[in-house]
């Protein structure tokens, strides 16, 4: 185990979107017991702040690991094509144009069924994505088509959080 190692091979997994989270998590709690500073107090500073600075690496690792979309990102990264959200944000016609049509339903909902059934119309676009962006890294070997995805997953899950922001409005 290496600083520099990447987050699948420190949680030695392979280097896949298909993870199950489970597996993840135990090599989570797993790899914590080993660095975790505490285990080090009778070392000195020195080895405390090493093991801080692993348990800082493993925590990073872990939070990529356990989301989909940021391993995607990530996996997408390691094979060359980082995704770029900030300065690419080219988008396929049909897909700008769903995002349209939701912003207006999103405009136009008033109630939480309205805003419930958007969200579930998300929820699925959410989730053919992922299962998209599965198969072009895991199968096809497509990083860039991949990166691309990722960009409209972030949409997509940035739009559901619009409507989780709207449906605690009326909460409130």
């Amino acid at each position: 185990m290496r600083l520099t190692d990447n987050d699948f091979q420190l949680f030695g997994l392979p280097e896949t979107q298909a993870q199950d989270g489970a597996a993840i998590a135990a090599r989570w709690k797993a790899l914590q017991a080993e660095v975790h500073p505490d285990r080090f107090s009778a070392e000195g500073a020195a080895a405390q702040r090493v093991a801080m600075q692993w348990a800082m690496r493993v925590n990073e690792g872990y939070q990529r690991m356990k989301d989909p979309l940021k391993r995607a990102a990530y996996l997408c990264e390691l094979r060359g094509a980082p995704v770029q959200a900030e300065n690419n944000t080219a988008m396929p016609t049909a897909f700008l144009v769903q995002q349209m049509e939701w912003r207006e339903a999103l405009d136009d909902a008033n109630d939480e069924a309205a805003l419930t059934a958007l969200d579930d119309d998300a929820a699925h676009a959410e989730a053919a994505a992922l299962d998209t962006v599965q198969r072009l890294l895991d199968e096809a070997g497509d990083a860039p088509a991949a990166a691309s995805q990722v960009r409209a997953l972030m949409f997509i899950q940035r739009f559901r959080a619009d409507i989780d922001q709207r449906l605690a409005a009326l909460d409130a």
